[in-house]
C-alpha cells in the first residue's frame, strides 16, 4: 500500500497533489539522485528506521557528484522522513528520498546551481525479490548487459539515469523466466545484481565483490560488519561466472532484497549435498540475525545509532 501523505519540497501534502512539470530537467534527462531505506517493527513495540543517517549521507554524496545543492540539513531530512512515517502511519515501510533538476533550463547544461525539487515518498513492500525465493532461493541469470565502466557512469552515485540498464538487465531476466540479473563489468568479472550486491561462500571463505564498478551498499557494509563480528574470513576480490558457479553459497543484499539467498544461476544448481538447490546454513543464519539487528534485537559493535525510532 502505497502512503497517502508524501514530503515534497519542505511540505507534507496529499501524494496526488505532488505533481512535477513536463518541463523538469531530471525528467528528460535522469539528473538525479535516490535512496531506498526502510523501517522496521521493534521486537519491543513501534518502529524504527535503519541506518537513516548513513543513506542520506550517501544521498549527499550522490547530489555532490551530480553537483546539485540540497537545500536541507541532514537533520531536517530526518525529521521529514520520521514525519512522513508517522502521516502515513507506518511502523514498517520501504521510504524513498529522491532528489531531481527541476523545470529549468531543457539543454544538457542546466546552468550553475540549476533549481531542484525533493521528495521523501513511503509505501509497503515486501520481500523485493517475493517471499518464496527468501525462503527457498532466487534463480539468477548472467545480463547481456554490463556493468558500465568507471569512466561512463560515476559509480559511487546512486543516480537515477544509470538505472536505465538495470532496468533493460531485470526485464531481459524476467522475460527469460529467472528472477533476478547478475551483471558482468567490461572486463567479465562479477559486478552486483541489477539492483543488489553479491557474496559467495566457498570452503568457508566468504567473498563479495570490491568497491571498484559497484555501488557500495548499506546492507553489504552491514553483512560486512556481521561477519567480522562472526570471525569469519570476508575476501573483497573480483570473480569470474565459473567460480560463482562453483560456490557453496551465494545471496544477494540490498534494502530492497535484504538477505535473499541464490538456488540457480544460469541453470546451474548453486550448493552440494543436502543444501543444492537450496539456502545454505551461512546465508541462512544471515537472514536471521539480518532480521534480529533491523528490529534491535542483536546489536554490532558501532550499531547503536542504526536505529532511528519513529515516535
Amino acid at each position: 500500500m502505497r502512503g497517502s501523505q508524501v514530503w515534497y519540497n519542505g511540505r507534507i501534502i496529499a501524494a496526488e497533489n505532488a505533481k512535477i512539470s513536463l518541463f523538469t530537467h531530471g525528467l528528460h534527462y535522469g539528473f538525479g539522485a535516490f535512496e531506498g531505506i526502510r523501517a522496521y517493527k521493534l521486537k519491543r513495540g513501534g518502529g524504527a528506521i535503519f541506518r537513516l543517517e548513513d543513506h542520506l549521507e550517501r544521498l549527499y554524496d550522490s547530489a555532490r557528484i551530480l553537483d546539485l545543492k540540497i537545500p536541507y540539513s541532514i537533520d531536517e531530512l530526518i525529521r521529514a522522513t520520521l514525519a512522513i512515517c508517522k502521516e502515513n502511519k507506518f511502523e514498517e515501510c520501504y521510504l524513498r528520498h529522491i532528489i531531481f533538476t527541476a523545470d529549468g533550463p531543457l539543454g544538457l547544461n542546466h546552468g550553475d546551481n540549476p533549481p531542484v525539487d525533493i521528495a521523501i515518498l513511503a509505501w509497503e513492500w515486501g520481500s523485493y525479490l517475493g517471499d518464496k525465493n527468501v525462503k527457498e532461493g532466487a534463480r539468477l541469470k548472467i545480463s547481456s548487459f554490463c556493468r558500465p565502466h568507471v569512466n561512463s557512469i560515476m559509480t559511487k552515485g546512486k543516480i537515477t539515469g544509470q538505472y536505465v540498464v538495470s532496468c533493460l538487465a531485470k526485464r531481459e531476466a524476467i522475460s527469460q523466466g529467472f528472477d533476478e540479473a547478475l551483471l558482468l563489468d567490461h572486463e567479465g568479472y562479477l559486478a552486483e545484481g541489477s539492483g543488489e550486491n553479491i557474496f559467495m561462500v566457498r570452503d568457508g571463505i566468504v567473498k563479495t565483490t570490491p568497491l571498484t564498478s559497484i555501488l557500495g551498499g548499506i546492507t553489504r557494509r552491514t553483512v560486512i560488519a556481521y561477519l567480522k563480528q562472526q570471525g569469519m574470513e570476508l575476501v573483497e576480490t573480483r570473480f569470474t561466472r565459473d567460480e560463482l558457479w562453483c560456490a557453496d553459497e551465494i545471496f544477494l543484499t540490498g534494502t530492497a532484497a535484504e538477505i535473499t539467498p541464490v538456488r540457480e544461476i544460469d541453470y546451474r544448481v548453486i550448493g552440494r549435498g543436502q543444501y543444492a538447490g537450496k539456502p545454505g546454513p551461512l546465508t541462512t543464519q544471515i537472514q536471521k540475525d539480518y532480521r534480529a539487528i533491523t528490529r534491535g534485537e542483536l546489536k554490532l559493535p558501532g550499531g547503536k545509532a542504526w536505529l532511528t525510532p519513529v515516535k
